[in-house]
């Protein structure tokens, strides 16, 4: 900006720059590098781009004015600090790009179809969408009518024009065209703010803005329309049910193409339909957000399950079990009763000789069951650290339509655990857990992570001198075992802040799996104590963790992420020993045991179909490795060697291959 702003010359800047006639009355503008020049008043960012550079006013998108985004054409009447954008401010260009073509679709779906009324268009990440009313639904190929529309509309370079209008005159022009959605908006605006009306061509539309200068800023090769949907108006089901069109946008043709490459993997690796190809597990409607385990699948996550106890069982954990079903007498204690029931399953008991109906609740989380265990008999500042861990079987009531497969159920098991601690070790205490994490994750295949610091939620429990104290104490301790994070406001657990650690798939897509929270109100609010050194009665911090976040989730996490095809140590079949004549069954059946005497996990294959049938098979379902034998390998007791994703086969002697299987095979350490 500085070098661009010493190229104004001669009568650029004797006008802009203060050699102006007496009359003319100047403010000051302060760009991002902190140098000032002074303009006329009521100058634009567009005329401050131009007279920098002609290169910058046809690369200008916007402009911030004291840090608000701005249109261009947006005149400046007071000293201001002033920031010009283009395509290459990402998010901004982003914003603006996905902003207009939410427009612009509008545009050419009213002008394809004139009956149609027009709502609303907001961006949402990734694209925007817009709702519509018109009698006939709309199709697929509509939508492919509707972007060409847009083309020849982006192609018209269509200037984008914006006015401030007086309330009435909107309405009243709005009434005129029986825009009736847009007059039940305006009423909604609140009444301090102005009613600002944007046009490009003919067409018309009411915004808060801001906008590109004209539709040929938006790239047209960038955008596509995704899908069509219903949605009551204003979200509210009494009200008319309208049609939804998706769309995608991006500042250029390799982001579109990045992002469909993406949607197409996550389509070949969805867990869902892997899921049933590995016949891991299924759902079905008589138990909504529960998972129905089948051998195989039950069978990884019994293997996670042991991986997971051993780690814990090295970082001095115990584990407990506690009971599923607890009064309601207890969650009122803690809390959760009045900021976590509508989540529960409530079970309702009549108990004998009762007066009324005892009510109990489905534990939706482990940590006041653990309590009651930690109470159990008097602990001393010497017992501190105590770490408890449950594979806890919890159920939260999750509206259908947020569910998604195994990744969000109704009934899940947390790796769940909470670290009894004072206050001095929670800095100690967050080094350990994440290292532990870092660990797991890394034998589970994810070299790196993210976190992100989460702050108290508007829904909270405990005073804000209590958050505030725990606030610190988890910022602290996460700087001090040096881990980097972002903040993340107003996401935290209701009880305590916490630490949120997302992982990145092989595709680029965020999971969020670990936490960890610091806990100042539990303890006391379920009258949790220690023994100081000093013989008095204290109350110990309670840092609740997670690494895998629930084994369903993580399980569907690794499905995903590997394609199906999971790590060696962790496949519910590791091996298929599969016969290409009959012939070869009996070596078939013999190599079938030895490997069984090692403990692989194996399946025999000596069914009379031909070997590339086998091979196919045995491939969908992810198996990693196949040994197929015919009369040559049975001569020279070989294998002869395939493994999943590879065309590629490798014949070895069988004991050279049951080695390299074993070594291959064996659970991180």
């Amino acid at each position: 900006m500085t070098k661009e702003t010493r190229k104004l010359k001669g009568s650029q800047r004797e006008v802009f720059m203060g050699n102006s006639p007496a009359n003319m009355e100047m403010i000051s503008i302060t760009f991002p590098d902190g140098s000032k020049r002074e303009f006329e008043k009521g100058v634009s960012g567009l005329q401050i781009a131009q007279n920098i550079s002609s290169s910058l006013k046809k690369a200008a998108i916007a402009c911030s004015i004291n840090g608000v985004l701005s249109d261009l054409t947006l005149q400046i009447e007071d000293n201001s600090k002033l920031e010009i954008h283009t395509n290459k401010d990402e998010s901004i260009a982003l914003e603006l790009i996905r902003h207009d073509c939410a427009h612009i679709m509008a545009r050419a779906v009213q002008e394809i179809w004139p009956d149609t009324r027009v709502t609303i268009g907001p961006v949402i990440e990734n694209g925007w969408y817009y709702d519509f009313d018109r009698e006939e639904p709309f199709t697929p190929e509509d939508l492919l009518v509707i972007e060409k529309k847009m083309k020849e509309i982006i192609n018209l370079h269509d200037p984008v024009k914006t006015e401030v209008w007086k309330r009435k005159n909107a309405l009243d022009f709005y009434k005129e065209k029986k825009e009736h959605y847009k007059v039940q908006l305006i009423d909604d605006i609140p009444k301090d703010q102005d009613i600002r009306m944007y046009w490009h061509g003919h067409w018309q539309d009411l915004c808060r803005g801001p906008h590109l200068l004209h539709t040929g800023q938006v790239p047209s090769d960038c955008f596509k329309l995704m899908s069509i949907a219903g949605a009551y108006w204003k979200g509210d089901s009494t009200n008319k049910m309208l049609q939804r069109i998706y769309g995608v946008a991006f500042r250029n043709k390799d982001g579109l193409k990045q992002y469909l490459h993406v949607l197409e993997e996550a389509k070949k690796r969805d867990h869902r339909k892997l899921g049933k190809d590995m016949e891991l597990f299924h759902m079905q409607e008589e138990a909504p957000g529960m998972v129905f385990w089948h051998p195989k699948g039950w069978r990884i996550y019994q293997i996670l399950q042991n991986y997971m106890q051993r780690e814990l069982e090295k970082g001095n954990y115990l584990e407990v079990k506690t009971p599923q079903v607890v009064d309601r007498k207890l969650w009122e204690k803690s809390g959760h009763w009045d900021k976590y029931q509508e989540h529960m399953f409530l079970v309702e008991v009549d108990e004998e000789g009762a007066r009324e109906k005892r009510v109990n609740a489905l534990k939706p989380m482990n940590c006041p069951c653990h309590v009651q265990i930690y109470n159990q008999g008097v602990k001393s500042y010497r017992d501190l650290p105590l770490r408890m861990a449950e594979f806890g079987s919890c159920h939260r009531y999750e509206p259908s339509g947020s569910m998604h497969g195994i990744m969000r159920v109704r009934g899940f098991v947390q790796d769940d655990a909470h670290i009894f601690c004072t206050e001095e070790q929670i800095e100690d205490e967050t080094k350990i857990f994440i290292d532990l994490l870092s660990k797991i994750y890394s034998d589970l295949g994810f070299k790196e992570f993210k976190i992100k610091f989460s702050d108290r939620p508007t829904k909270r429990s405990g005073s804000d001198k209590i958050w505030e104290k725990a606030e610190n104490a988890l910022m602290n301790a996460t700087n001090a075992a040096g881990s980097a994070f972002e903040l993340n406001p107003g996401e935290g657990a209701f009880y305590g802040p916490k630490l949120e650690f997302v992982l990145t798939d092989a595709i680029g897509r965020d999971w969020q799996c670990g936490t960890l929270q610091v806990d100042f109100a539990l303890p006391e609010r379920l009258d949790a104590t220690y023994v100081g050194q000093d013989g008095n009665k204290k109350r110990p911090v309670m840092l609740h963790r997670a690494i895998l976040g629930s084994f369903e989730r993580f399980i569907g996490i690794l499905i995903e992420e590997n394609a199906g095809n999971l790590p060696l140590w962790l496949a519910p079949i590791q091996v298929v020993i599969a016969s290409i004549v009959s012939g070869a069954n009996d070596y078939a059946k013999e190599l079938y045991n030895k490997l069984s005497e090692n403990n692989l996990r194996v399946k025999l294959d000596i069914r009379n179909e031909k070997i590339n049938y086998k091979i196919r098979e045995h491939s969908l379902k992810k198996i990693p490795v196949i040994y197929a034998v015919g009369l040559r390998e049975v001569e020279n007791q070989t294998v002869t060697i395939r493994k999943l994703g590879n065309n590629a086969t490798e014949t070895q002697s069988f004991p050279q291959a049951l080695e390299n299987l074993m070594q291959s095979s064996l659970i991180p350490k």
